[in-house]
């Protein structure tokens, strides 16, 4: 089932199924499959203006598309991104997160998470 306000058999709603499809061959669980399939479709959306409200990192990040292109056939460390610790240690309430580099950012959002 698409996410809300994909209709199935648009555009959007294929993409779904075909990133869904993707994930459940490469052996991930019908429930990660799904929610996989769903971040990548709103995020297209959001970055396509088809969606009523939109994420700063929707727009600042590099696009999915982009981003598992980059990562894919390396042997470079495929964690979180910069953004993505930066609001996770946001939301963690994590001080001098500002300061932190990335590996250093990494490390405090793991620690206050264990």
């Amino acid at each position: 089932m698409p996410p809300r306000g994909v209709k199935q058999g648009t555009k959007r709603g294929r993409q779904y199924e075909h990133i869904k499809q993707g994930e459940l061959e490469q052996g991930a669980s019908e429930e990660l499959a799904e929610e996989i399939a769903a971040r990548t479709v709103n995020k297209a959306r959001a970055r396509a203006g088809e969606s009523e409200s939109v994420s700063r990192t929707s727009l600042d990040d590099i696009s999915s598309g982009r981003r598992g292109g980059l990562r894919s056939g390396t042997n470079r460390d495929k964690g979180r991104t910069y953004a993505q610790l930066y609001n996770e240690a946001k939301h963690l309430g994590i001080e001098g997160r500002s300061k932190l580099r990335k590996d250093a950012l990494e490390r405090a959002v793991d620690r206050k998470k264990s």
